[in-house]
């Protein structure tokens, strides 16, 4: 699966979609991939307020349990609360339907300090 060019990136391989003043939180194929097929997600409550690099949740598949964190600070608009019945979108459509969360940014700035797609694709080339 491509890596998105729209899409900002964290070194800990999480992805940001940032749209209408919300900032969309998933994990990148290459972290799904890793891990192997999610049976779990753990996500963030409603209305939580978090900082950049705090932990947003978990992610638990047959191989390990995972950290999600937070790639700006915010509060916690949406979740996705069909991964409770449905974890495996996370390994089907990491981008689309398999998103965690949704933060509306309380430091915009922040987001300059994520990885372009083609960074991102460089940190996960080696």
């Amino acid at each position: 699966m491509d890596t998105p060019d729209e899409l900002f990136y964290t070194p800990d391989h999480e992805w940001l979609r940032a749209e209408d003043g919300t900032a969309t939180v998933g994990i990148t194929d290459f972290a799904q991939d890793a891990l192997g097929d999610v049976v779990y997600v753990q996500l963030p409550t409603l209305g939580t307020t978090v900082a950049k690099g705090d932990t947003l949740g978990e992610v638990e598949s047959t191989k390990s349990v995972s950290e999600i964190y937070a790639p700006v600070s915010g509060e916690v608009v949406a979740v996705n609360g069909d991964l409770g019945n449905a974890p495996q979108r996370v390994n089907e459509d990491p981008y689309g339907e398999g998103w965690f969360c949704a933060i509306a940014p309380s430091a915009p700035g922040e987001m300059d300090s994520l990885l372009n797609a083609e960074k991102y694709r460089a940190l996960t080339a080696t």
